[in-house]
């Protein structure tokens, strides 16, 4: 038995929107996620400070390198006795070629050269 089924003008243009909209964020994100998969990491490391901020239930912390004038943000807050801008800490921050993704970071003392804090990724 043949039925027969009109198409809705509407119905297609948002099914075609929709698949644009999933073509320009896998447009976006293929170059960060070849060099996640082949592990094609950057290693950025200087001295820095971090800022740790807070909005509803959820907390960042934020890494800025004053030697490359960048930021890189984490989720998690780093276990240390005191953060801000006056205090300086020597950070190696992992992150993607085209510095689009935070992998891992450690932080070290300034003046000692100790490990005081890392976050593997994993």
């Amino acid at each position: 038995m043949y039925i027969e089924r009109e198409i809705e003008f509407w119905q297609t243009i948002k099914m075609l929107g929709g698949f644009l909209v999933g073509l320009l964020l896998l447009w976006m994100t293929i170059p960060s996620l070849k060099d996640v998969i082949t592990k094609d990491f950057d290693v950025v490391n200087g001295k820095c400070t971090i800022e740790i901020s807070s909005s509803g239930r959820s907390s960042d912390s934020t890494f800025n390198m004053f030697n490359t004038d960048e930021q890189f943000s984490f989720m998690e807050i780093p276990d240390l006795d005191a953060y801000g801008k006056s205090i300086p800490y020597y950070c190696e921050i992992t992150v993607t070629k085209d510095r689009m993704w935070e992998m891992d970071y450690k932080i070290y003392d300034l003046k000692t050269g100790k490990l005081m804090d890392s976050h593997t990724g994993e």
